[in-house]
């Protein structure tokens, strides 16, 4: 059987400024940043993933109440290994 190679893609690169920037604003929020927030700050949602991916943040689903309409959040944290880079 043949095997074709697949070309392998390459996850978008998250520079050091950037990173440390992202870090620092996750840090400053206690129970976390909306990704909207972080957008908002000009981070993308591909920077967002390679944080999570890193093991730098997490990502979780919230639902909260807009008035009386039901909303999808999507929350970014921090963890002890990003705090840790953010240090250094």
């Amino acid at each position: 059987m043949l095997a074709l190679a697949m070309p392998r893609i390459r996850p978008p690169h998250l520079r050091k400024a950037d990173r440390d920037r992202a870090l620092a604003l996750l840090a400053s929020c206690r129970d976390g940043c909306p990704e909207a927030l972080m957008v908002a700050h000009g981070f993308s949602a591909q920077q967002l993933a390679a944080l999570v991916r890193a093991g730098l943040a997490t990502a979780s689903s919230e639902r909260v109440m807009v008035g009386k309409k039901p909303m999808e959040v999507t929350r970014v944290r921090i963890t002890d290994a990003g705090r840790q880079a953010l240090a250094d």
